[in-house]
């Protein structure tokens, strides 16, 4: 009796959410502030955010830890000593450092957090963030805790990495490095030496001081030297590289302009005839490479050279002598029992043995409704399983799998950066033969009365020509537009992209994940079917392979299927069956019910089971925002859809699409690269958008591939821009806004031009002063800077971009 009341008396715990992770706590253990924690860890790391006064931290999501089940085994792979041994930077008898990205870092608060992960276990010496690069280096003792512990740790307060057999991290690191930023640092320092010498030039110099002039002179020289031979080193490379290749670019002039100044410095100096151009040419480089700095500005944390091992994951779960273990995706062979779990893709062509397969295959053939696999069937690499988890026996090596020749297509192995002549590049070639004309003509013209003076002009013209401001035009409006569309979220390879998306005259669109949403479809049934009714259905459409018929068969769930004295299907209406007796009629609104469909925005199923009409299912596809954009672009563009879905949308999107055979459907990936080419045959500039590996052909093929997605850290194909899913409406102001930074950099070029005509006015005469050429070469790059600049933010506010 008294056990009893004891019992009555007990409180009973009541299910409480983590207020981390929102995991069930199965225990009162972890009370804080009268919030529930469900372990040590998800309660230390609020203990954290609150002593630092972070509590904010939630309100950006009620649970930003996401723990993994007691059972997930998601990480198991990185147990592998093979593995791990890719992964790592350094590792000794006792510490082991590794370099993670992290693509969900986005803010100070993460940064903080992530470098706090020493005091939720103190087997993490240090944790530093390279905030840009979304990268986390991390040094532990792999004699307390292991690499998948501290994977584990990352994903449980919600900062899981990226790892992928096409390593981000390791890529960017063995990226070449030609010390920029020294370069312009010692430009900069003999640059500033150089100006400050120079002044009593400048203001005039007495009789009694003019010892000092030769002298400073002689020092001007020597600050001129590093600059040269070591900051401009790389101007005389290129222009040695191009004259092999018999090609003019701006880097001829620019190389040349500098050997000049260089040398009449030297020999002005040496004679004592005047103070030489020393801050001028130090002036001119150290500009030049800030451009270059500029020019070369990228964005880290997006990884625009993607292939199919970026898709793959490292480590698969195979099963031998009905024991599981994880192997590098590498060491896969044709025999293995591969165990596939729910959303994980499979790696190679492969034979169902275990399970019920739903495999979405959207990311290889874009089509966007999951297909059901039989027991013996082939399952091709690239899908995703999208129901529990199976049991399948590959068939082909990982690199025989027909996604993986999807990229031996030789579009794959173009050099796409050549394919369009920059303004830089048409205008320099040009430049450079008149500004050798001039110099030579001016030489010419002088040599008959005055050697000197001959050679004075020569120097004179090249000097002031040396087109500093024309190389400095592009790469800040560049810059100054990638700016503009990185608030936009689209995101740009390189500066070469704007003036290829000027020039384009034709539009390629994807249909699913690109015009749609990423989860496109939903099925609503309209009326009340009892169970018997569900499972007649459910035996009526389980026997077609109507994109359609399997949404309601996964909308139904699994059935016990019924035979059928009579089946049909028939093409574009729908089915007729009889099944147990009772006749059915599952359709469209002909079919069902004797009259024409109606032409709306959803497609009708309608239910008929002996004549009586039970309702309907209905299939919207939500578009994305902007749509309606799309009609304006067909007034300056050639549009074009191309889908691996089957053509049951066409009617829908003749809105967005009115021009003949603008739509196409039931396009595998190298038809749809076969299409881009074809356009390209007839002279058109093509662009492309789309989103999964089935479009990654024709985004390779096109002048201009846009890859769509919305989340801009997971799989997206390779090319030369990401645009967010959020910025789809605004492709029309994108397009526009490019036309006008190119306009932008044509007129600079007009100005730059401007200041080389007064200047060349005195430097034919061959009377050119330093003090003159120290005042025209930065007044024409601070105007040039500036308009630019300016210019570009002033059009991106007229296209409501800023």
């Amino acid at each position: 009796m008294n056990i009893i009341s004891k019992m009555l008396q007990t409180k009973t715990l009541k299910k409480t959410a983590c207020y981390h992770c929102g995991d069930d706590c199965l225990t009162a253990k972890y009370v804080i502030e009268e919030k529930s924690f469900c372990c040590h860890g998800c309660k230390t790391v609020f203990e954290i955010l609150s002593a630092s006064k972070m509590g904010n931290y939630y309100s950006y999501n009620d649970h930003p830890g996401a723990t993994r089940s007691r059972t997930d085994k998601r990480f198991d792979y990185l147990s592998s000593s093979d593995i791990i041994s890719e992964l790592i930077d350094y590792t000794d008898s006792k510490i082991t450092i590794v370099t993670f990205y992290i693509p969900h870092i986005h803010c100070s608060s993460c940064l903080w957090l992530l470098e706090q992960l020493n005091k939720i276990n103190p087997a993490i010496h240090y944790c530093r963030v390279d905030f840009l690069k979304k990268q986390l280096n991390i040094r532990f003792d792999h004699q307390k805790i292991s690499l998948q512990q501290i994977v584990e740790i990352l994903y449980d307060i919600g900062y899981e990495p990226l790892v992928s057999l096409q390593d981000v991290i390791k890529k960017q690191n063995l990226s070449t490095k030609d010390n920029l930023l020294q370069k312009i640092a010692v430009a900069g320092f003999c640059f500033g030496n150089v100006m400050l010498l120079s002044f009593p030039e400048y203001f005039g110099i007495t009789n009694t001081e003019s010892t000092f002039k030769f002298f400073f002179g002689w020092l001007n020289v020597l600050f001129s030297i590093p600059v040269v031979f070591y900051s401009g080193r790389g101007y005389f490379v290129a222009a040695w590289q191009n004259l092999k290749k018999q090609v003019f670019g701006i880097d001829f002039p620019l190389a040349l302009g500098i050997a000049v100044l260089f040398i009449r410095t030297i020999t002005e100096v040496y004679t004592r005839t005047d103070a030489g151009f020393a801050d001028t040419l130090c002036g001119l480089v150290f500009f030049l490479l800030i451009g270059k700095k500029v020019q070369q500005k990228t964005y880290h944390h997006i990884s625009f050279e993607r292939d199919y091992r970026s898709f793959f994951p490292v480590a698969v779960q195979i099963i031998a002598n009905e024991i599981q273990k994880p192997i590098p995706l590498a060491q896969l062979q044709t025999g293995h029992r591969m165990l596939i779990r729910h959303n994980e893709i499979i790696p190679a062509d492969s034979i169902l043995l275990k399970g019920e397969a739903l495999i979405d295959f959207s990311f290889v053939t874009g089509e966007s409704i999951p297909v059901k696999k039989t027991l013996g069937e082939i399952v091709y690499a690239g899908g995703r399983q999208t129901g529990g988890a199976i049991e399948l026996e590959v068939v082909k090596p990982v690199y025989q799998s027909y996604l993986t020749q999807l990229w031996n297509n030789e579009a794959f192995t173009r050099q796409k950066d050549n394919r369009m002549q920059t303004f830089n590049e048409k205008v320099s070639k040009y430049f450079t033969i008149v500004l050798l004309t001039i110099a030579f003509g001016s030489l010419i013209f002088w040599l008959p009365t005055d050697i000197r003076r001959g050679f004075a002009a020569f120097t004179a013209v090249l000097i002031v020509a040396c087109p500093c401001a024309l190389a400095l035009s592009t790469p800040f409006t560049m810059s100054a537009a990638l700016s503009i569309f990185d608030k936009n979220f689209f995101y740009l390879k390189n500066i070469t992209v704007v003036e290829q998306m000027a020039a384009i005259d034709t539009i390629v669109f994807d249909k699913t994940g690109t015009i749609t949403t990423g989860s496109s479809d939903e099925i609503i049934l309209e009326g009340v079917l009892s169970a018997a009714q569900q499972q007649l259905i459910y035996s009526a459409c389980i026997n077609s392979t109507h994109p359609l018929s399997r949404m309601i068969c996964q909308y139904l769930g699994n059935q016990h299927r019924l035979s059928f004295e009579h089946y049909a299907e028939i093409p574009n209406l729908g089915i007729l069956a009889t099944i147990s007796g009772h006749k059915l009629r599952v359709g469209n609104s002909k079919l069902a019910l004797g009259y024409k469909k109606n032409v709306n925005y959803a497609s009708k199923v309608y239910l008929v089971i002996d004549d009586e009409l039970l309702g309907y299912f209905e299939f919207s596809h939500r578009h994305r925002e902007g749509m309606n954009n799309l009609n304006g672009l067909e007034s300056y563009y050639k549009t074009f859809l191309l889908s691996g879905d089957q053509d049951h949308e066409r009617d829908e999107l003749l809105q967005y699409f009115t021009s003949p055979n603008g739509m196409h459907f039931n396009q595998s990936p190298q038809r749809k690269l076969d299409f881009v080419q074809s356009l390209q045959q007839q002279g058109k500039q093509v662009m492309m958008l789309g989103d999964g590996l089935n479009d990654a052909g024709a985004l390779k093929q096109s002048d201009l591939g846009i890859a769509v997605t919305d989340d801009v850290n997971n799989f997206t194909p390779g090319s030369d821009a990401i645009m967010d899913g959020r910025s789809f409406s605004k492709l029309p102001d994108f397009l526009r806004f490019s036309k006008n930074t190119v306009n932008i950099i044509r007129f600079s070029f007009l100005i730059s031009l401007t200041y080389n005509i007064i200047g060349l006015t005195y430097a034919v005469t061959g009377r050119l002063s330093p003090l003159m050429a120290a005042i025209l070469m930065p007044l024409s790059t601070v105007t040039i800077i500036s308009f630019t600049s300016l210019a570009t933010r002033v059009a991106a506010r007229w296209r409501n971009l800023i």
